[in-house]
C-alpha cells in the first residue's frame, strides 16, 4: 500500500525487502506520524516494522529512526552494467525456462532452507511476477547446483534468487546460469542488468564485477524495530 509517499509491502515475512516500507521520495514531513502508522499495519500483520533506507534519501530521517530506536542492519550494494559490457552465453547445459518448473521450485526451496511455509510463500511471490520472466538452472550430474531468475522491465535485466549449492560453489557455475539470463534479456531487447547483493559479501561482489556489473548505483540498509 502506499502512505505519506512511502511503499509499503507485507508478503508474509520470506525477505526484508519485501516486508519493508521504502521512501518514493527524498524527503518526508512528518516521519514520527509515519512510524506509528507503520508499527500499527505491520502489527496487524503479525510482521516487525522495517524500514527500507536508500542512501539517496535525506540522511536526516535515518537520524530519526535511529534516535526512535531503530537499529540498523543488512546494507546492500545496487549493482548495474550496460547490456553490451555483461557478460552473455548461450551455454547449452544452462536450462532457461519461462516459468519456474517444481523441479526448480524444490531445488530452490532446498539451497534457500526454506521451511514449508516459507517455500510456499516463495512460489506464491514468484507466480505473481507479470513483466517478462526467465529461470535458469545448472544441473551436474543430474542435480541442480545453481538457480537463479531474471525479470525484464523498461529495458532492465533485474537478477534475483542466485543461488549455488554450498558444497559446489567456487566453480563458476553461478556465473553461468547469470550470462545465459544475460543472453536471454539481449535478445529482448535489454539495455542494461542490474543486482543487489550485500555489501559485506565480498565474493559475490568480485563475481558481480566480473560478469560487468561494475557500477553502484546506491547503497540502502534496513531499520528494525526493537522488539
Amino acid at each position: 500500500m502506499l502512505l505519506r509517499g512511502w511503499l509499503l509491502r507485507f508478503s508474509e515475512g520470506l525477505s526484508r525487502r519485501a516486508n519493508s516500507a521504502s521512501p518514493l521520495k527524498a524527503h518526508c514531513r512528518d516521519l514520527d506520524a509515519l512510524v506509528a502508522a507503520c508499527e500499527a499495519l505491520y502489527q496487524r500483520h503479525g510482521l516487525p516494522t522495517i524500514f527500507r533506507m536508500p542512501s539517496i534519501i535525506e540522511p536526516t530521517l535515518d537520524q530519526r529512526l535511529d534516535a526512535l530506536g531503530y537499529s540498523p542492519e543488512g546494507e546492500t550494494c545496487v549493482l548495474y552494467g550496460h547490456i553490451d559490457a555483461v557478460e552473455t552465453t548461450r551455454d547449452q547445459d544452462v536450462e532457461l525456462l519461462p516459468q519456474p518448473t517444481p523441479q526448480w521450485l524444490s531445488a530452490m526451496a532446498a539451497q534457500q532452507r526454506h521451511t514449508t511455509a516459507q517455500a510456499q510463500t516463495y512460489r506464491r511471490i514468484v507466480g505473481a511476477i507479470a513483466i517478462p520472466a526467465a529461470f535458469t538452472a545448472l544441473p551436474i550430474d543430474g542435480e541442480i547446483v545453481a538457480l537463479a531468475y531474471g525479470v525484464l522491465h523498461d529495458g532492465l535485466l533485474c537478477y534475483e534468487s542466485v543461488v549455488t549449492d554450498t558444497r559446489r560453489r567456487r566453480r563458476g557455475y553461478a556465473r553461468r546460469i547469470l550470462a545465459r539470463l544475460a543472453a536471454w534479456a539481449k535478445g529482448q531487447g535489454a539495455e542494461g542488468a542490474c543486482l543487489e547483493v550485500e555489501a559485506r559479501n565480498a565474493p559475490a561482489r568480485a563475481l558481480y564485477h566480473a560478469l560487468g556489473l561494475k557500477t553502484e548505483l546506491y547503497r540502502y540498509h534496513y531499520r528494525r524495530a526493537h522488539t
